[in-house]
């Protein structure tokens, strides 16, 4: 495709490393790795490498939220002390739909990523914590609530919340690469994080729970896929293999401005704004300061990137 053709040599002339994949209209424009996924070994990177896509897990959880809605176990305007035990009365009101749209008052971390800290810790920590504003009040951007999301899909379906999303989620789109750590990788697939020139390692390789990673990281972020697992994941989310129409409608409404003179607008787990050319893009980036990862769907255009 010429356009494919003219994306390549951009970035090839960019330098860039890591993998793209741009379709529009269901074909296949550019489906191509840059440079060295592994430096030591010689591996490049390829279509096929497995890599963090950071916070574009939020989706993922946003996901398992509205499809254990689907089956009738929640509903977004639940109150999370529905579901935990001796929430604080200044964090009584606060719902899950304020915890999918970063409108619950919370601050964003009470642990690093890698933090060895359980579910249930995370959860005290969290709602023993001093509120940045009333629930409801502000967007601000906050890994905690996303967190508290993963428990929740953990408590209402009886399954870790990995397992969930394979189940629910990740299998019916046909996604066999995502996760944390069922797709079991071949361990020459996964990515390697450089930072710096150094050497940061990959996502596997950083300290763990027995199945993924530790809560200030799970269901907010830290999920591994492929280029074509993210576009079957789009493929899925066009249509209604995985959610209702009733269910991407709340999951791609405008709910919140992403901060005072924003023009974007956050979903549940989406960023929803314009394209440069007009039309809706619905978007969503995730990094850790080693990786980073950007999902475009230019829905108007049938175009992903």
């Amino acid at each position: 495709a010429p356009l494919g053709d003219k994306l390549d040599r951009w970035l090839v002339a960019a330098d860039f490393r890591g993998n793209v994949l741009v379709s529009k209209g269901g074909a296949v424009l550019l489906r191509k790795g840059y440079g060295m996924a592994d430096r030591e070994k010689g591996i490049p990177y390829t279509a096929d490498t497995v890599f963090d896509v950071g916070s574009i897990t939020k989706q993922f959880t946003a996901a398992a939220i509205l499809k254990l809605e689907m089956q009738g176990k929640l509903r977004v305007e639940d109150p999370i002390a529905k579901y935990f035990p001796g929430v604080p009365e200044d964090k009584k009101s606060i719902t899950l739909h304020h915890l999918l749209t970063h409108t619950s008052g919370l601050e964003s971390d009470f642990a690093g990523d890698y933090d060895s800290v359980s579910r249930d810790e995370y959860v005290k920590r969290t709602l023993a914590s001093q509120l940045r504003t009333k629930p409801g009040e502000a967007y601000f951007y906050a890994h905690s609530g996303y967190s508290l999301l993963g428990a929740v899909v953990e408590i209402v379906s009886a399954k870790p919340y990995e397992q969930y999303l394979r189940d629910n989620l990740f299998l019916p789109a046909g996604m066999r690469n995502t996760g944390y750590k069922l797709p079991a990788w071949p361990p020459e697939r996964i990515a390697v994080g450089y930072h710096d020139g150094k050497r940061w390692g990959k996502i596997n390789e950083k300290p763990w729970a027995a199945d993924g990673p530790y809560w200030a990281l799970r269901a907010n972020g830290g999920i591994s896929s492929t280029l074509d697992d993210m576009l079957r994941w789009h493929v899925a989310l066009s249509g209604d293999s995985v959610l209702s129409a009733t269910e991407k409608e709340k999951m791609f409404r405008k709910h919140v401005r992403e901060g005072p003179v924003a023009d974007t607008y956050y979903g549940y787990g989406w960023s929803i704004g314009e394209a440069a050319w007009g039309g809706r893009l619905i978007e969503h980036n995730g990094g850790n300061g080693t990786f980073f990862a950007d999902f475009l769907r230019y829905v108007d255009d049938n175009l992903v990137v």
